[in-house]
């Protein structure tokens, strides 16, 4: 999301998730004001090889509920900043207490920062890659893989997914749009433990301008499967 009209136009379509890109590169860059949002929909920052000071600055200054990593980030990386996301909220907590002033207390998140960890695939995955991460994140992002970092448009071939052995549940992304629905009810059928359906540049009008109603259309028609 990138513009405060829409992100409150799709908000009103109840999302669980609205995602907003802090990385310079992309053209999708979020540089704006985040609207007030409701409490269930999780604000979501999407990073990419970021200084770990930076990802913690920005996680409260807009006070995001769960982070993607796009990037390389190693199983180390995931590891520090989770603990010092931890150790931050701890802080605010027990400032917050010695705080009589509403007015003086620091935002702390209802629940720790999500972290969702991102992985491109093509025709073919290792998924042996995906165990050193499994206890330091809460969910993986299966995007496709290509030139730019996400929001590529296209579908990879989610017949690779058969080979997922783990229980960790994970996001499903990479150019899904309303030609996708039969495919989607053939997968949820599935007993792989998919948790949410990731969807961008397929209802795009530009780069991070949403169709609102191609997203209602595609949710309804989600819905009813």
């Amino acid at each position: 999301m990138k513009y405060i009209e829409n992100i409150q136009q799709v908000a009103d379509l109840q999302p669980d998730y609205l995602g907003f890109i802090f990385y310079e590169k992309s053209k999708r860059n979020f540089e704006g004001i985040i609207p007030e949002l409701p409490k269930s929909i999780k604000k979501t920052g999407v990073f990419v090889n970021e200084y770990l000071e930076i990802v913690i600055s920005l996680v409260e200054e807009y006070r995001l509920d769960a982070i993607q990593l796009h990037g390389d980030e190693s199983v180390e990386y995931v590891s520090e900043l989770k603990s010092k996301l931890a150790e931050r909220r701890t802080l605010f907590i027990e400032e917050n207490k010695l705080q009589k002033k509403k007015k003086n207390k620091q935002y702390v998140a209802d629940l720790p920062i999500e972290i969702i960890k991102v992985f491109g695939i093509k025709d073919e995955f290792d998924f042996d890659v995906l165990k050193p991460y499994e206890e330091v994140v809460d969910y993986f992002l299966f995007d496709t893989k290509g030139k730019e970092r996400g929001g590529n448009g296209v579908t990879f071939d989610w017949r690779v997914l058969a080979e997922y052995q783990f229980s960790k549940p994970f996001f499903l992304s990479g150019g899904i749009g309303i030609e996708q629905v039969k495919e989607i009810e053939e997968i949820l059928k599935t007993d792989l433990p998919i948790y949410a359906l990731d969807v961008n540049s397929q209802f795009e009008i530009e780069a991070g301008l949403k169709s609102v109603e191609n997203i209602k259309k595609f949710k309804d028609e989600i819905s009813t499967k």
